[in-house]
């Protein structure tokens, strides 16, 4: 999921609109005032401009989920064997009518490692998964608006509209895209947008100049900032994915890239693919030369498949990295995907400054 360009350049046009021109012209462009929004125009703005949400993308569905853990080129290797099992093993056997060569052993088994890897993963992610959707429930975040008939009331910030008046004070995070209309000492940290280490002062002066870069605009409070010190009035201009942390967020929403420990994964079953491909059809033109029996040439053929593949692996490697995040959990940290906990293993220095 990425920022539509054209979003992405009406977002940067209203910022620049409202950093270059009088209160007076935004609050009438916005149909607002300093006594705040009526119920009628929340609801109207809130139908236009939409709520006040960053989308992180959609949430995978039970059967993405369950798919994205039984199926990978590993256990597609052992899904094939199986399948040529049930046939040379219970199949023909039976068609033959020999009971007694009837062996189901081989597909029992590989079928349970798979299902047993499978189930640990699906399991160890989903819980992993409502765990991080939980703690997200307990945090509760407002701010301070002035609406009509409710002066300076506390409300979600979900339920930030474009037009409203919010107040801002020390420790206060900006719950939306603002352009400030009253400012007092004020000091903004914009660490998490620019990188700054510094807290940026803000003022509510109208910039004259329309080339600017938009955070180089100290007129315009950004949604995911926070206030050092000093206070605030300002009208929002921008919420959601309207704004420039929305924009932002909605950039990295991607399909994450593929860690190490996947691709050592992937390297090793397409190993062990082409070693099949090279070994199998030797060992059958030449047992079938040899003792002129091409049944049973094909039968050793593909038991010699079966025994190169190491069943138990999957089971293994799920279970090690299930035991990694349990021990995680243990330190208060919860691994969402079961295969970063061997890019946690593989770091020797971990720094951020965020």
């Amino acid at each position: 999921m990425t920022t539509n360009p054209k979003t992405l350049k009406k977002m940067n046009e209203q910022i620049i609109f409202c950093a270059t021109n009088s209160t007076k012209l935004i609050l009438q462009a916005l149909n607002t005032s300093f006594m705040g929004l009526s119920e009628q125009t929340i609801k109207e703005h809130r139908n236009l401009y939409g709520n006040n949400k960053i989308v992180h993308g959609k949430k995978l569905s039970l059967t993405k989920r369950i798919a994205n853990a039984f199926i990978n080129p590993f256990t597609a290797i052992l899904f094939c064997l199986a399948i040529v099992s049930i046939f040379t093993d219970i199949i023909i056997p039976t068609m033959q009518n020999s009971p007694d060569d009837v062996n189901p052993v081989t597909v029992i088994i590989i079928l349970t490692m798979v299902f047993i890897s499978g189930s640990l993963r699906f399991v160890q992610e989903s819980r992993s998964g409502n765990a991080a959707e939980k703690l997200l429930s307990l945090i509760t975040t407002t701010c301070t608006v002035t609406r009509q008939y409710r002066p300076k009331a506390e409300i979600p910030l979900e339920d930030v509209v474009i037009g409203d008046i919010i107040h801002l004070s020390a420790g206060d995070m900006i719950p939306a895209d603002a352009r400030i209309l009253e400012a007092k000492d004020l000091f903004i940290s914009q660490a998490s947008l620019t990188g700054e280490s510094e807290p940026v002062e803000k003022f509510a002066k109208t910039y004259q100049e329309k080339n600017l870069s938009i955070t180089d605009y100290n007129n315009i409070l950004f949604m995911g900032s926070n206030v050092i010190s000093g206070s605030s009035t300002a009208v929002v201009i921008g919420v959601g994915n309207n704004t420039l942390f929305g924009s932002i967020a909605s950039s990295v929403s991607t399909t994450p890239v593929e860690t190490n420990f996947t691709k050592g994964v992937n390297s090793v079953s397409w190993v062990l693919i082409r070693f099949m491909l090279f070994m199998v059809p030797i060992v059958f033109f030449v047992n079938g030369i040899t003792k002129n029996d091409w049944v049973e040439a094909f039968l050793f053929a593909i038991s010699i498949a079966v025994g190169l593949t190491p069943e138990m692996l999957p089971m293994i490697v799920t279970t090690c990295l299930a035991k990694g995040a349990v021990s995680m959990s243990k330190k208060k940290t919860i691994v969402k995907n079961l295969n970063s906990i061997q890019n946690f293993g593989a770091m020797d220095i971990l720094c951020t400054d965020k």
